[in-house]
C-alpha cells in the first residue's frame, strides 16, 4: 500500500499499516518528512490534551458520534502511551495540555522516524503527486522527483495531503484538483485558529501592540469563551478568538463582545464604584489591567465619569471585525473531504481503496492537543482500514 503526505497523519497510517504487515511506501512532496510537526512543537509540542476522552467529541466541529468511534480506536490515553514506547515521558501541564519531556518536537520525530525504519517503512521525499487513478485493479499514483516523472501502483492509499495553513510545510492546499475527475464534494479552505482583524486607533496601538488582555469572557454568535486576547497591529489573536472562529465565520458582520471583569457582576461593580465619589480613582478600584484601561480610555473616554455607563462598557464592549487573517497564517484550516465522502473506515467510497487522514477531512479543533490528536486518531483509522483492504484485495487476486 502506498501513503502519500508525511504528517503525523500519514506517518500514523505508515506505523499502522505496517504493523498489519502490510507493505508500506510512504511518500511526501518536501525533501523531509515532519515539517509540519516541528512547526507545532517551535513552543513546546501540545500533544493532547489531559481532559476526559468523554469531553473530546464535542472539541470537534462535527459529527461527534465519528470522533467517539475514532477515539475508541486511538484516544489520549493511547497516545501517551505511544510516546512511552519511543521512551518520550509525557506529562500534563497546568492547563490540562500533554506535552512530552522537555516539549520537543525533534526528539520525538527522530525516535518515530528510526521506528518506522526499522519496521520497514520505505520514505520516497522530495516526490509530488500529480495524478491518481485506478488501473487493472491498482490504484496508480503518478509523481513527479527532481522533474523526473515516476509511478507507483498499489492496492490502497492513504492520501494524508494536508491543510491549507503553513504552505511552507508542504500543506499548500492545491490537491483538491486531484479529485475533479471523480466528483468529490470538497469543502473550501477556510482559515481556523486565526488572528481576526480590528482598526485600532492608531494612539491605542502604538502603546499597547503586543500586550495582553487577560481574564476575558469573549462572545460571539450565542457562545462565549474564558481567556485571553493577544492585541496585534492587525487585530487580535489568542484562544479565546480561536475557539469563536466557526461562529465568527458563519456572520454576516462578525463582531465580538468582550466583559472585561467575568468575575464581577454589574452589581458588585457597582458596590466597588461607589465607594469613592473620585471617578479618576474608579478603574484603578475594578483592577483591571493595564490594557483594559487602555483600550477603555482609547475608545470610550466619554463613559469614564459616569457610574451607569462605564459598568455597561466594563461589562461588554462591542468590537466589529474586519475579517480573518489569511490562511497561510492560521494554525489550522477548515475544509477538505465532506464526511459524506467518507465510510466509517475513512475510505472515500467513490474511490475504493483510497482512504484519507488528517486535515485533508473537513473538521477543525481548538487548539490544545485537539488537532494532534485529531490526526493521529484519524491516521490510526485509515492505515488500518488500508491494510484491511490491500489484504482482501490482495487475496482475491
Amino acid at each position: 500500500m502506498l501513503v502519500i503526505g508525511g504528517g503525523p497523519a500519514g506517518l500514523r497510517a505508515a506505523e499502522v499499516a505496517r504493523a498489519a504487515n502490510a507493505s508500506v511506501t510512504l511518500c511526501d512532496a518536501q525533501p523531509s518528512v515532519g515539517r509540519k510537526f516541528l512547526v507545532a512543537g517551535r513552543g513546546g509540542l501540545n500533544l493532547t490534551h489531559g481532559e476526559p476522552v468523554e469531553n473530546f467529541p464535542q472539541r470537534y466541529d462535527s459529527e461527534p458520534e465519528r470522533w467517539r468511534d475514532l477515539l475508541r480506536e486511538l484516544g489520549p490515553n493511547d497516545l501517551r502511551a505511544w510516546a512511552d514506547e519511543l521512551s518520550v515521558e509525557t506529562y500534563v501541564g497546568t492547563s490540562g495540555r500533554v506535552f512530552p519531556r522537555g516539549q520537543k518536537a525533534a526528539i520525538l520525530l527522530r525516535a518515530w522516524l528510526r521506528r518506522l525504519r526499522l519496521a520497514g517503512v520505505q520514505f520516497r521525499t522530495g516526490a509530488r503527486l500529480t495524478s491518481l487513478q485506478f488501473h487493472d485493479r491498482f490504484w496508480r499514483a503518478e509523481l513527479v522527483r527532481e522533474g523526473e516523472p515516476f509511478a507507483i501502483s498499489a492496492e490502497a492509499v492513504v492520501l494524508a495531503l494536508g491543510g491549507a495553513s503553513w504552505p511552507e510545510t508542504g500543506s499548500e492546499g492545491t490537491w483538491p484538483a486531484l479529485f475533479a475527475a471523480h466528483d468529490i464534494e470538497i469543502t473550501p479552505w477556510s482559515p481556523a485558529n486565526c488572528g481576526w482583524e480590528i482598526e485600532w486607533p492608531a494612539a491605542f496601538l502604538e502603546k499597547q501592540e503586543g500586550q495582553p488582555l487577560k481574564n476575558l469572557t469573549v462572545s460571539a454568535g450565542g457562545e462565549s469563551v474564558s481567556g485571553e486576547l493577544l492585541i496585534t497591529r492587525y487585530g487580535i489573536e489568542g484562544g479565546a478568538i480561536y475557539r469563536l472562529g466557526p461562529k465568527l465565520r458563519a456572520m454576516q458582520s462578525p463582531e465580538i463582545a468582550i466583559d472585561l471583569k467575568p468575575q464581577l457582576s454589574a452589581a458588585a461593580l457597582r458596590a466597588r464604584l461607589t465607594r469613592t465619589e473620585n471617578p479618576a480613582q474608579w478603574l484603578r478600584a475594578v483592577k483591571l489591567s493595564p490594557s483594559a484601561v487602555a483600550l477603555l480610555k482609547s475608545i470610550f473616554p466619554e463613559d469614564l465619569h459616569e457610574i451607569e455607563r462605564l459598568i455597561a462598557r466594563i461589562k461588554r464592549i462591542s468590537l466589529p471585525l474586519r475579517g480573518p487573517r489569511p490562511i497561510a497564517e492560521a494554525i489550522s484550516s477548515a475544509g477538505g473531504v465532506a464526511w459524506t465522502e467518507l465510510t466509517a473506515a475513512l475510505m472515500i467510497g467513490k474511490m475504493p481503496g483510497v482512504f484519507v487522514a488528517g486535515e485533508m477531512i473537513d473538521w477543525e479543533a481548538p487548539t490544545g492537543g485537539y488537532l494532534l490528536q485529531g490526526c493521529f486518531s484519524t491516521g490510526t483509522r485509515a492505515g488500518r482500514s488500508a491494510a484491511d483492504f490491500a489484504a482482501s484485495v490482495g487475496l482475491t487476486r
